[in-house]
């Protein structure tokens, strides 16, 4: 099948859904509404609903006062059930595959269910709509002409009871639909490999001589393999490679850190780059401009939103919809979702930067902060100074991590970094104090405790050796596919680990 005709005819038909997508952003709270009110339909007769009498909630009040807020933790003796075989307790679908997710946080695994709704109404919707968004701003794209490189997690997926077990993208890549496998490239063979040194390698071989015209990845694993397919080529630029490239949709970490790196490795100005909020648990935002830096809240797939502002969570866990949420305010995020996660915590804090319509910027983790001595610092708060820092001294940064020192033997406390450059400022000593300083622009709590040393002396650097990160992501067996650095600890687990082998 030609690739013009695939253009023409993608194009047309994902044009054809922002009609839907201007329908949510003019009736916001009508279009989530309808979405819970189908979600407590739907499982009303599953083990759950009627353990909630899920047939006597008719509107979001009776909801929030009947069914109790879950964590992972709290909500997995449900999950636990399906895993063991049993169906229809949490969402009236057989379940069949979880994602297991775990990250770098902690050596244990989480198994979240993947409905065939969430499937197609969630994760794949989301990649529709994500090209839809695009293609609408970007009239004259031509990115259907060529191939879109994927770069997914490896394929550690295994039967057990008939269910399967594995990274989010081997899920999705295993289930993909003919026309967006036909687009792709590498094949399955080469995406779900396991060894992650080896994949890089046959991806390179099986794309140089491709059409690559998009690319979708974790920026930071992304950027490991453009660096190694140019050593590979000699070449100084990507787009010397694939001289048609024109778009990166990126999501899984904060992009701010990678900035800078890809522009470096870029030749082309007009490159685009389009940011995705997406995970195991489903597909939630989406860039829906050419130069924001902001996410659109999709409002359509089988996800019901709830929030708790950050910092009431200690004190009472007022738990409010999206017509309650107020701009600038920092915020832990619930789902319900047509996978039967019934206002789960997922973990990930947000602010919103528009409300008409609503748009997010990902904050942080509920867990990723540093709060030891009431400085109150999120992942927010320093990849902007770390931004500002960074084009100010021109270095580059693979990647960094940031704990408390804590006060011992009359010595004040301070956060204590470790950052791998590869490219090194000047003078490290001036970057970081540079850094200090636009933390506290940032940050009143940290100004605070950092004014006249009262509290934190100033931030202690760790210089770390080359592939610090890597090897380290490596000897966990967390290479590759979304797996990510914690960039911000409230303890200093990660790092000692990373100052142990630096």
């Amino acid at each position: 099948m030609p690739f013009s005709f695939i253009n023409t005819v993608a194009s047309w038909i994902l044009k054809k859904r922002i009609h839907e997508i201007e329908l949510f952003i003019k009736y916001p709270i009508d279009v989530q509404n309808d979405e819970l009110k189908k979600l407590i339909d739907q499982a009303k007769n599953t083990e759950f609903g009627k353990q909630y009498d899920f047939s006597g909630i008719n509107n979001y009040q009776t909801f929030s006062e009947r069914v109790p807020s879950f964590t992972y933790e709290e909500f997995f003796p449900t999950i636990n059930k399906t895993i063991k075989g049993e169906q229809n307790i949490f969402w009236p679908e057989s379940i069949k595959w979880f994602a297991q997710s775990s990250g770098t946080t902690n050596s244990k695994s989480k198994f979240l269910p993947v409905s065939n709704s969430s499937l197609n109404n969630c994760h794949f919707k989301g990649g529709k709509d994500m090209l839809c968004l695009y293609l609408n701003n970007n009239e004259d794209s031509k990115m259907f002409m060529g191939k879109s490189l994927r770069l997914g997690g490896s394929r550690k997926i295994y039967e057990n009871n008939d269910h399967y077990f594995g990274d989010l993208s081997a899920i999705l890549i295993d289930n993909l639909p003919a026309w967006a496998e036909l687009i792709s490239t590498p094949g399955n063979e080469i995406s779900l490999m396991d060894k992650w040194d080896e994949k890089i390698d046959a991806i390179i071989k099986g794309t140089l001589q491709e059409d690559v015209r998009s690319l979708s990845g974790v920026p930071s694993w992304m950027l490991t393999l453009m660096n190694k397919l140019l050593e590979t080529t000699g070449k100084n630029y990507i787009d010397e490679i694939w001289q048609n490239l024109e778009v990166y949709f990126h999501g899984g970490v904060s992009f701010k850190p990678y900035r800078n790196e890809f522009n470096n490795i870029i030749f082309n100005k007009d490159f685009k780059y389009y940011e995705v909020y997406n995970a195991s648990e489903g597909f939630f935002g989406i860039q829906d401009s050419n130069d924001g830096r902001d996410l659109l809240l999709m409002l359509d797939y089988g996800v019901f939103y709830e929030f708790i502002e950050v910092s009431e969570i200690e004190k009472s866990e007022k738990i409010i919809d999206l017509s309650q949420v107020k701009l600038g305010v920092n915020y832990a995020m619930l789902i319900t979702t047509n996978s039967g996660l019934w206002r789960y915590k997922i973990g990930d804090t947000i602010q919103f930067t528009s409300l008409n319509p609503f748009r997010i910027i990902i904050s942080g983790r509920t867990k990723h902060f540093i709060n030891a001595f009431g400085e109150e610092v999120i992942i927010d708060n320093v990849e902007k100074a770390l931004e500002k820092a960074i084009t100010k001294h021109q270095c580059k940064i693979v990647d960094y991590t940031v704990a408390p020192r804590f006060m011992q033997s009359g010595k004040k406390g301070s956060h204590e970094w470790i950052i791998e450059f590869s490219k090194e400022p000047k003078y490290i000593s001036d970057f970081m104090s540079d850094l200090d300083l636009y933390i506290q622009e940032n940050n009143t709590d940290y100004k605070a405790k950092r004014f006249k040393n009262i509290t934190l002396d100033k931030p202690i650097l760790h210089n770390a050796k080359k592939n610090l990160f890597y090897n380290w992501l490596k000897s966990k067996n967390k290479v590759g596919g979304q797996n990510k650095i914690p960039r911000l600890s409230n303890d200093r687990k990660f790092l000692e680990e990373l100052i142990k082998i630096n």
